[in-house]
């Protein structure tokens, strides 16, 4: 197996242990995209004022992303398993 192929799958790997990684990801990018584009139309507002708006939209995001990760985590840790291994233990 190449290099390559082993960074892909553990890429791979990480994914499917926290989807919620991407998806702050993603959500952060198309934030700062969408508002690079508005800059244009920025009226009156300052660059800086425009550029800390940004900043803060895109990490709130990012920060609610890892906060729903958490939970998913704890969730499928202590609710799921146990249930589970109960399950598994009455067979």
């Amino acid at each position: 197996m190449s290099s390559y192929e082993e960074n892909d799958s553990k890429m791979m790997r990480k994914v499917k242990e926290n989807p919620f990684v991407p998806l702050g990801m993603a959500g952060f990018f198309a934030i700062v995209g969408y508002r690079l584009m508005k800059m244009k139309s920025r009226g009156d507002t300052k660059m800086s004022v425009h550029l800390i708006h940004m900043r803060v939209a895109a990490q709130g995001f990012v920060v609610g992303a890892i906060t729903v990760g958490v939970l998913y985590s704890m969730y499928r840790d202590y609710i799921v398993k146990p249930r589970e291994q109960k399950a598994a233990e009455q067979k």
